[in-house]
């Protein structure tokens, strides 16, 4: 294993490799002597390796994610360690969003609302909260900053224009500034992922389903993996193929009709609590099912531009129902639409793992299980990975290729007329330490 996951093993001569200092975390044949050379103020080794290359002894090789979704409830934080071949989460915790923005965010987000001075302000605000609980996190875990090779922040996102606006370029932004997230913690960090993509003809989303195939991938059966984030996705492994695409909404509409109905003072319907007392008006629910979005056939990929604000009012404002009644119905159309996303797949998954917010919503898991029958529904946890940690890992993984230069994203996926390698890099205190070891 080398130094790491992306340095190529060195081919030597005679078995040695000729080094000016000797490098503990080579894997050295004990069985002969290393040589030792002197010249003037200047002094080599010619170390046995093992089999004739250079290989690294395994040491940690850490990774850090910060993911904020659609819902801006929250800054999830993961760290990763990617020196063994199946990566293995270490820490995770979650913030939560500070309120001074989490109401300027949803404000930004809003399609219509377009305040240069207000994003560009609140691009530095998330920036320096990411790296607050990047910060809290390093101390926390106990692994030192030093030892982190990169963050991968997703950022959060204010737009996303896949198909554009009206025949225009289309566009994904999302802000978290990077350089104020490598000043503050002094680590390098990637950012931007989407944007590659889209420059490639692809929609730059979802991009979690790179990292689930590495994860998940070598099962022989059909397998799926749900995101249940403000946005639902899925991805679909298959016979080692590929497939994934949003399904349309997450918590997104659960969440903002649970926050009118309740005044501000909930944020979320915990558990399904309430949805679990209501009725479903089908009436309401046929309205809602004949969104365009929904008849689309993947690649796609959408956001709270097509299920925000004008859904959630249509919600609210229906007459004759009780506030249960429209609980349970947002949250049924969020279990009818991944559930209807089968018929965009070759055949039916044997297994469902969820992620996400949602796999925490009982009720709605309990939904889904009914729907998605036979197949068998349960959440990556028992996949070792936290349901709500996957997207924080999923991002750490992602920046790792950046680094590497290696493609972080699935054309099949995104639409795009070929692979690429996602995400801008903004240099930290330890840049020239990465430059000399992946050189």
């Amino acid at each position: 294993m080398t130094l790491f996951a992306f340095r190529k093993s060195k081919k030597t001569m005679n078995g040695f490799l000729r080094i000016k200092q000797f490098p503990e975390w080579y894997a050295v044949n004990p069985s002969i002597p290393a040589r030792k050379y002197i010249s003037g103020n200047l002094q080599w080794y010619d170390v046995p390796l093992i089999s004739g290359y250079a290989v690294a002894m395994q040491q940690p090789i850490y990774f850090m994610g910060i993911m904020s979704g659609t819902s801006a409830d929250g800054i999830d934080i993961a760290i990763v360690d990617c020196s063994e071949q199946r990566p293995k989460l270490i820490y995770f915790c979650e913030y939560p969003m500070p309120q001074k923005l989490r109401e300027p965010i949803l404000r930004l987000a809003e399609p219509g609302v377009d305040e240069i001075d207000a994003l560009g302000a609140l691009d530095r605000a998330l920036g320096k909260a990411f790296a607050d609980a990047a910060n809290r996190s390093i101390k926390a875990s106990g692994i030192s900053a030093d030892s982190i090779v990169a963050i991968g922040s997703h950022g959060q996102t204010i737009r996303h224009r896949p198909k554009g606006v009206d025949g225009s370029h289309p566009f994904s932004l999302q802000i978290g500034c990077a350089a104020t997230i490598a000043e503050m913690t002094g680590i390098t960090t990637v950012s931007d992922f989407r944007r590659r993509d889209i420059a490639a003809g692809g929609e730059g989303a979802p991009l979690v389903p790179f990292v689930h195939r590495e994860l998940y991938g070598s099962s022989d059966q059909p397998v799926a993996i749900l995101n249940i984030g403000g946005i639902a996705n899925i991805t679909y492994i298959y016979n080692k193929g590929l497939l994934g695409f949003d399904t349309g909404p997450g918590n997104i509409l659960m969440d903002a009709v649970m926050l009118s109905l309740s005044d501000g003072r909930n944020a979320y319907d915990e558990n399904g609590e309430l949805a679990s007392t209501g009725n479903l008006n089908e009436t309401l629910m046929t309205e809602l099912l004949n969104h365009p979005y929904l008849k689309r056939r993947p690649p796609k990929s959408t956001g709270r531009e097509a299920f925000g604000s004008e859904m959630v009012d249509k919600i609210l404002g229906w007459p004759e129902i009780t506030d249960a009644d429209r609980m349970t119905t947002a949250t049924e159309f969020t279990a009818i639409t991944i559930a209807e996303s089968c018929r965009f797949l070759p055949e039916a998954p044997a297994d469902w793992y969820l992620c996400g917010g949602g796999a925490l919503n009982g009720y709605l898991t309990k939904r889904l299980a009914r729907l998605l029958a036979p197949a068998n529904v349960s959440t990556t946890h028992e996949i070792d990975i936290p349901p709500e940690a996957m997207e924080a890992v999923c991002f750490a993984l992602l920046a790792r290729n950046t680094l590497a230069g290696e493609n972080n994203t699935v054309p099949a996926v995104t639409g795009a007329t070929h692979a690429v390698t996602g995400g801008a890099i903004t240099p930290g205190h330890n840049w020239l330490k990465i430059i000399r070891q992946i050189q």
